[in-house]
Order: C-alpha cells, then structure tokens, then sequence
C-alpha cells in the first residue's frame, strides 16, 4: 500500500482486512474524499489506520462529513501523523465525530496545537477553564466577570476541547493499557479545573457569596485522581464564614447550599442561553446523612457527624477524600479533621465485615440480567479491585504511613513494597484492573455516555464467573458493539469475551489470595509467592474480620494446615474462601472453631472434606452455618454424614409423614422388647429432622411455614409410634389378644395448630374409650398404663438423646384433672364444667396419635359445638377471657424479663395474636364455617377474607407472628438453648446472632431489634382495639 496516490487503488480486499462492513459502500466513500481534496498520501495513513479504528465505518462515515461539508478543509487535518490521530477518533467516538462537524477547535484539538493539551498540568487546566470563564487563576477564590450564560459556554467548550484532546492521545496510543493511569489522572485533572471554574462563576451570580469560605472535597474515583470519561463526580462540601461579620449557622449553611446548588447547575444542567452540552452528573450522595442531609456544612459539623453518627463504609469512603477546587484553607482544614477518622477506622467493631455486607448490597442490587455485563459493579469487576486494595490500606495503614495513598494502583504499589502483597499478585491484579478501566473508557467515549456495562451478548450476556456463557460465534460475529469494543484492545470478539471472564475470575481468586492466603502458616500457602506477614500484620488481619481472639484462630489455622495428611492438604486449598465466608457470620471465631472440630470429627481416610472441597454450595451452606448456629453447629459435628446434605436442595427437604412412619415402624418392630433402644431411636430421628429442617431454614432452602408442619409432623410420627410401642408392650405384660381401651392423643396448642417451633413442646390431650364389654376400671388402667409409657419413651431419662417434651396442663382440670381421661368423662366435664377459655383452646385441638376414630368423634362431638357455638358469646365470657389473657401476662412472664422483650407472652407477641384471632373465631365461627381452622395464619386469613379484619390490621397480625415465630427458631439456632427462645435479648451481639439466623446481614442486631419491638408495638395496638375492645 505504500506510495498508493489513487483512491481506485484500494482494493475491496484491503477494505475487508481493514475491517469495514461493506466494501463497495466503503471504497465509494474514499472516492469521495478524495475527490474532496484530500491529498493522496493520506489515502496510504487512512486505510491503514482502518484496520485500527474501533469502528472503520463510523470513522470513515464522520470523516466524509467533514470533508465534504465545506467548513473543513484537508489541510486543517494537519500532518499524517495527527491524520492518523484523526481517523483514530472518529472511529473511537461517534460523539466527537459528530461534534466535530460544527465544532472547529475539536478537531484542532485532535490534529491541531490543541492536541497539546493533553499533557496540561492540573494547574494549565485550571488556568484554561477559569480564563474562559473571566476569572482569574491568580486569585484563591476567584470570581468569573462575565454573564452567567457566557462564563458557562465559554467553560464548557474549553472542557470539551480539553476532553477531545485526552481522547485522541488515549486511541493512539499503541498500549491503551500502559497509559490508562495518565488518561485518567488527566480526565481527573480537567473535572477539577471544570468545577474551579463553575464554582467561579457561581460566586459571582450569588449574592453575598464573598461571605462563605467554600470548597469542594473529591470524593470516589474524583478524589483518587482516577476519573472515567463520564463518570459521576463525587462531591461532598465544606464552608467556613470569611470573617466575623460574615455569615454564620443557618445563615452561612443557607449561603453555601446556594452556592453549591448553582455550581451544580453550571456543570450538569440545561441553562438558558447555553448551548454547550452539560458535562457529567454531580452525586452529593457520599455527604453525611446521604441524600438526606444537608448539601454544605462547616468543618465542625462534619467531624460531629463522623464521631457520633457515620456508618463504617462511611470511614471506607474518606480514603479518597481531596480538595478538588475551592478555598485552599478549608480544603486543608477538612482533610486534616477527617484523616483521623480513616486510619483508626479497621479497628472500629465489625469495619471490615460491615464493608463487606455493603459490597455485597451493592452486587445484590444490580438487576440480574446485567450482573454480568457490569464491569464497574458486578463480582470480578474494579470495584472488586478496588475493595480488596482498601481493606488492605485501611487494616495496615494505621501502624504503616507509606500506604496512606488515594489512588487504587498507587497503593497496590505500596502494598507490593511493604510486602502485604506480592509483586506478582499486584502486577495481575494491576493489569486486571487496568484491562476493565480501559474497556470502560472506551464504552463511554462511543456516545460520551454514562455507563459501566459490556457490550449486550443477548442470551451469552448471563454467566462467565461460576457458569459457562451459551455463545454462538455468529452471533458473537455480527455483534458491533462487542466488535467495536475488541477492536480497541486488538482482539476479536470471542477473545475479548473469554478475555473478560478470566479477568473477573482472576479477580475473584486473587482477593482471595491476597487478603486471606497470608492469614495460613507460610508453608501452607502453596505459592511460588507466598507473603510473610509479621505477626503483628497477621493478627491486624484477624481481628479486622471481626475474630475477638486472634491468637485462638492463628492456633486453629495452624492446627489445620500443618502436616502432610490429606486434610492438612484439603484445608490448605479451602481456608482462605472458609476464611472469608466464616467472617461474614456474626461469630467467625465460633465459627473457625466448629470448622476445626468438625474437620476432626471426619477422621483420617474420611471422604467429607473432599465433598467440602468439590461442592461449592456445601462449603457456602456450611460456613454460613458455622459462625451463626451453636445448634446446628454442634449437630454438624455430631452427626458428620449431614454434611452431605448441604450439596443439595432435595436432602435439606423436610421428610414426609410416609417417610417418617416408616422408620419408625422400622424402629418399632426392631426394639419391640426394647424401650431404651426404641427411645433413643425415636428422639435421634426427632434430633436429625431439627437438624435436617434447621439446616434447610437457615439456608433459605425450607421455608418457614414449611419447617412448623415438618417439625409437626415429626412429633405425629414419634408420637404415634410410641403410643403403639406402649399398647403393644401392654398387650404382652398383660397377656392380651385385644386391648381393653382404645387410646387417642389430641393435638392442642401450637401443636394442634401445626405450628411446632424448633424448640417447642406438644400439648395434648390423651382420652380412651373402653373396649365393648371390657371392664371399666381394666381399661382405665390400661389407658393409664399406655400413657405413661408413652410418656416415659418420649421423655424418661434411658436414653442421653434429647427428650420429646409433652405438656398435658391443657386437659380437663388442668393440671389437678387426671392425665387419661374415658371418652365419656370428657363430654360430661366440657358439657358441664368448662370454662369459656376450655372452649377458645379447643380452637386448636386436632387428631394426632393412636385411634383416630376416636379422636375425630371427640372432635365432631365434643369439641366443635363449644369452639363453633351458635350464639354469640355473653359480656360475662368475654370478660373472662380477657381477664385471663391478661392475668398470663402478668403472672407467667420468665422473672426479670420485661414485657417487650418476649416473643410469647409479652406485649405484641405471639399470644396477643393468637388469643385475638382465636376470640374472633369463638365468636364468628358459628356463622362462618371458613374460620374453623386450627392454624393461627389460615384463620387471619378467613377472618381477613371474611370482612371480619381489616387489611391493614391482618398485615400488622401476620407479619408480627412470622416474626416472632421466626425469632424463636432463630434464637434456638444461635444459642443452641430451647429455655431461653422465648427471650429477646438486649444485647445487640446477641440480637446480631439472631438476625444472621434469619438470613440478615451480621452484626446487624440493633435494626433487627427496632424492627421487631417496632412491629411488636403496632401489633398490641391493634390487640387492644380488637381483642380488648379498647378505642
């Protein structure tokens, strides 16, 4: 192609190589250049320089614009290096292009003396901006003379020249990965002599702006100096009063929101009379109090806020804090008050898991279908980079000044040279992050263009990371944006794609190996890079994760890795990710102590660990259990086969009644002789399904109305077998073929309405019938005899297995009535001597063990004309109702705990909700047969359906008994402790435990805490208009 003079010389064959989409469109394109007056050797730089466009159609396209609009000359392209420079652009950025075409001094700025720009120092650009705005660059605070309109187009036009400058030296550069740290130092550079600027301008469009002492601190990517094209700026301002008679308070804050608001609107809105385009978004969101606080306070105020109120990311944040444009004086002032506050933060409570949980909110929020398109956001993108690299700042710089640095790549160097990373792990983790910084730059310089996302792949845009792309390569072919994109850093489109996966995944492994990996014994690091923390650095590592005794869990580690077994060898590979999954749960260092005694429990030769080390969704299951459940921890360790579970939705799925049944029927025949083994059988299962049903709950795997009827279930089932086991045992003792009685077990309470917590005990009612012809007072023994076996199976002391606890106070009489009672017995007692509230609780009675005949005519017979009575119930039995609901709560409340911190019998807790709806069924239940339900929430529900509840009451009712009910399984989970379930905590340590149980972020008690006791409040004020009857 050399010396080529001609335009009919190019071949349809060149035009192809140099990637254009149509060749004869695109050689008809060149023909009219040429005949435009482009000189013929810049035919040679044009071809050649295609086949190094990120888009050679939109390049050539622009480049016919403007030379065949007239108001560009071929000699204003200059020589054939800036032609080269030129068609480099054009390719690059459709939005310069097109500006181009009105705009003269872009296009010198690209191929002219502007082009010198690009290498401006922070205060040439500072000069350039304020000079356009008539200010002067002299001046501490300087003041723009001319109108507003005029200073704004004026500063407007010197950005974009400055921007169009920055662009064509970052296309032509033949490494855009070498020189993405000076692009952005640039791009960051111009954004501060912009807001210079507008802040000029706006002082002198505010009145009494000479009163405040205003400055601009850079926050983010601003404030590091590592700005995108058209990222937002991060701002957060600062203002004093500029003397005495100046203003100050309200005065001086309302002064500086003006000014502030003004200044905004010079960079990011449409003005009238300015015709120069806006030039990105101002996010004042990083200010104290978000969004919500005030835009402008004084130093003072912003020091009170970081010492009493900040949020831990909030400590995260500062590290990038500068002064970007403003009063000199004050930027100084806010720096120095708030560095403090960043280098004494990681030894705050729960910094860096606090940190953690917000970067994990801020991953959840990103729709799904972008999650992995998101270069900026998404799991292996740069604020991935970025997070690990201030973690490591912030636990090591407060004892090691030499890492007090904003920008990411600066501090990866440092880090590299303090040896808390290794050179080779920053070097990829540097090129990592460069690699996705330019892939960003160049999205946004297409159209100028807020944005962070990967070209749209259609259905290959999901997965990457953890999953495999669906790719077809023609698709990928006729993809131009994916192609645009490829073609800025040499790669086609398929490469570019596999290019990025690995880049994330390189990212996701080297946080793991930078930040935990050192935390191993150096031998078992199993790196040619292995670091050697001081122990001091070790221990900072440690305790940051939120470990209270660090010297414990260097021990555990230690402990783990050391020898040449195959778990030494396992654990080596897992540590680093148990490590940090453990740390994200409320208790890491309980959590590393189960995972040490459970990797002893495996044994030697044990196949668990490799099941830990191959199923990635065990391992997360089980370091999500860890640190959050004593319980379940200790059954993991106890029963090691459960860990299999964990791989799998379908074993963490509670047993079905059938299932159950059949074991215990296994049981029943193989211990018939044998009560201590038939026992221990039947609470081990008991013990297994908690465990099974609360590693599914926890898990998000079983949900919560699903563990209450599993768990109920398991109490039908061993219930029933039991009572088989003892009339079988009977029979023999006896030497009877038939039984004199039949013996049935009712269902009342929480276990009648099939609602059984983790930690709960069975009310029930055990009634008989004898035999036909059987001898009254031989069934009655008989009965008698059963039902204390059974009772002994389910709770004696043979056996070291939890016991099944029944509780019988609900019979008739109470606990002064016999335990057994003859099914005539009952119907004489309910038809004459029980009280209204007898009635309420046979609301919740139902079938649950031995003769169900039996029970049902007790149900049919007995129980349903009193709990669904024809008539409405008098003042007197009501009053007594109440009167007893609130005697409960006076007098059975656990001493020393308040009457908002109880999930059952305090105010607003579970009994408040059950006694109203159960009073609302007493009393309309006669008429509306959809209220004869036994479950607390299929009966809101008809009482909501049925008009008989307002919705918003119903919502209050339902949410506030999901929660407590919820709390009460998540309180025996974390404290392993069933007497204490019922009991809010109040310390927030505790509260957090409970919260994590429940699927919330660690460490997250005290707004778990206001949630709760919140709801709790609102559900007794609609106890005590509905239930009490007060107004």
């Amino acid at each position: 192609m050399a010396g080529m003079k001609d335009a009919s010389e190019i071949s349809s064959m060149d035009l192809i190589r140099a990637g254009v989409s149509d060749a004869g469109e695109a050689r008809a394109v060149i023909g009219r250049i040429a005949d435009s007056g482009l000189p013929g050797e810049y035919l040679d730089a044009l071809v050649d320089e295609l086949q190094h466009a990120c888009d050679p159609d939109c390049a050539l396209r622009h480049l016919a614009d403007l030379v065949e609009s007239g108001r560009t000359q071929p000699g204003c392209f200059g020589n054939a290096s800036a032609f080269r420079r030129l068609i480099r652009v054009l390719g690059a950025s459709d939005y310069l292009g097109r500006l181009m075409e009105t705009r003269s001094d872009i296009l010198d700025a690209v191929t002219g003396d502007a082009y010198a720009s690009r290498s401006w120092t922070r205060e040439k650009r500072r000069a350039d901006l304020l000079e356009a705005a008539g200010a002067d660059p002299a001046d501490a605070n300087p003041v723009a003379t001319l109108p507003l309109a005029e200073a704004t187009n004026g500063m407007r036009r010197r950005y974009w020249r400055q921007m169009a400058a920055i662009a064509a030296y970052d296309v032509s550069a033949p490494d855009p990965l070498e020189v993405q740290p000076q692009v952005s130092l640039a791009l960051s550079d111009a954004a501060d002599a912009a807001i210079e600027a507008a802040l000029a301008i706006s002082r002198s469009v505010v009145d009494g702006a000479s009163g405040c002492l205003f400055a601009v601190i850079g926050m983010g990517k601003l404030g590091a100096r590592e700005l995108n094209y058209m990222s937002d700026c991060d701002l957060i301002y600062a203002v004093e009063p500029a003397g005495d008679d100046a203003p100050h308070g309200d005065a001086l804050n309302r002064l500086g929101t003006k000014i502030a608001t003004q200044m905004q609107r010079i960079c990011q809105d449409p003005i009238p009379g300015v015709t120069e385009p806006a030039l990105w978004q101002i996010d004042g969101a990083l200010r104290p109090e978000g969004k919500a606080g005030q835009l402008v306070r004084t130093v003072d105020s912003h020091r009170a806020y970081y010492e009493k109120w900040a949020d831990n990311w909030e400590f995260q944040a500062l590290l990038k804090a500068r002064g970007v444009a403003g009063d000199p004086g004050v930027c100084e002032a806010y720096l120095a008050a708030m560095q403090p506050f960043v280098w004494s933060a990681s030894a705050r409570p729960n910094f860096v898991s606090d940190c953690q949980a917000m970067r994990r909110r801020v991953e959840d929020y990103i729709q799904p279908a972008l999650r992995d398109r998101e270069i900026k956001l998404g799991r292996g993108g740069l604020r991935d980079v970025e997070f690990t690299v201030q973690m490591l700042q912030l636990v090591h710089g407060r004892t090691d000044e030499t890492l007090r640095r904003r920008a990411t790549l600066d501090a990866l160097k440092a880090l590299a040279a303090g040896g808390y990373v290794s050179r080779r792990q920053a070097e990829r983790l540097s090129r990592d992050y460069r690699f996705e910084r330019v892939m960003e730059h160049r999205q946004q310089m297409w159209q100028f263009h807020r944005t962070h996302l990967f070209p749209d792949l259609g259905e290959a845009s999901r997965g990457g990371l953890d999953t495999p792309r669906k790719i077809s390569l023609p698709d990928l072919d006729r993809n131009r944006d994916l192609r645009r994109l490829a073609r800025a850093v040499g790669m086609r489109g398929d490469q570019l794609v596999e290019a990025y996966d690995s880049t994330r995944r390189e990212i996701r492994q080297l946080h793991l190996d930078i930040y935990y990996r050192p935390m191993l014994p150096l031998v078992a690091q199993m790196s040619d890079d292995a670091i050697s923390l001081t122990p001091q650095a070790i221990e900072d590592r440690f305790s940051s994760l939120g470990f209270l005794d660090p010297h414990a869990a260097i021990g555990h580690v230690q402990a783990l890795t050391e020898g040449v077994s195959r778990a030494a060898k396992i654990n080596r590979i897992l540590l680093p990710g148990v490590l940090e999954m453990i740390a994200r749960g409320q208790n890491p260092d309980m959590g590393l102590l189960q995972w040490r005694r459970l990797v002893e429990s495996f044994g030697t030769g044990s196949l668990y660990l490799g099941f830990l080390r191959d199923s990635s969704t065990a391992l997360t299951r089980v370091c999500r259990v860890l640190p959050n459940s004593r319980f379940l921890g200790d059954a993991l360790v106890k029963s090691s086969e459960s860990v299999t579970w964990l791989g799998g939705e379908e074993e963490l799925q509670p047993r079905s009644r059938a299932s159950l049944d059949v074991r215990c029927t296994s049981a029943l025949h193989r211990y018939a002789g044998d009560m201590a083994a038939f026992s221990a059988s039947l609470r081990a299962m008991r013990r297994h399904e908690i465990e099974r049903i609360g590693l599914g709950w926890i898990n998000g795997v079983v949900s919560s109305a699903d563990s209450l009827g599993a768990m109920t279930d398991v109490y039908d089932a061993a219930l029933h077998a039991a009572l088989a086991w003892s009339t079988a045992e009977r029979l023999q003792a006896e030497g009877l073929d038939d039984a004199p009685a039949t013996v049935a077990v009712i269902g009342m309470g929480r276990y009648g309405g099939r609602e059984v917590n983790f930690s709960s005990d069975a009310d029930i009612i055990v009634i008989y019938e004898p035999a036909d012809g059987a001898d009254p007072a031989q069934a009655n023994a008989f009965a008698r005899a059963v039902e204390d076996r059974t009772r002994q199976i389910l709770m004696g002391p043979q056996t070291t297995e939890p016991p099944i606890e029944l509780d019988l106070d609900l019979r008739p009489e109470g606990r002064n009535g016999a335990l057994v009672r003859s099914y005539d017995s009952c119907r004489e007692y309910y038809a004459s001597w029980a009280d209204t509230w007898e009635h309420q609780a046979l609301l919740r009675a139902r079938y649950a063990a031995g003769d169900q005949a039996l029970a049902e005519r007790f149900l049919h017979d007995i129980a349903d004309p009193l709990r669904y009575p024809g008539a409405p119930l008098t003042d007197a039995e009501l009053q007594q109702i109440r009167t007893l609901k609130a005697r409960m709560e006076a007098e059975r409340l656990p001493r020393g705990v308040r009457r908002d911190r109880h999930v059952k019998l305090g105010m607003g807790g579970l009994s408040d909700v059950e006694w109203t709806v159960q009073l609302l069924q007493l009393t309309h239940a006669g008429a509306h047969p959809e209220l004869r339900t036994t479950g607390t929430m299929a009966a809101l529900d008809a009482l909501e359906g049925a008009g008989l509840v307002a919705g918003d009451d119903a919502d209050v009712l339902r949410r506030t008994w999901w929660l407590c009910t919820n709390t009460r399984n998540a309180n025996m989970l974390w404290t392993g402790r069933t007497n204490r379930a019922d009991v809010i905590p109040d310390d927030t340590y505790a509260l957090g435990g409970i919260a994590a149980c429940l699927g919330r972020p660690a460490n997250s008690g005290q707004a778990f805490a206001d949630e709760l006791l919140g709801l709790m409040r609102r559900c007794r004020a609609v106890t005590e208009r509905l239930f009490y009857a007060e107004e």
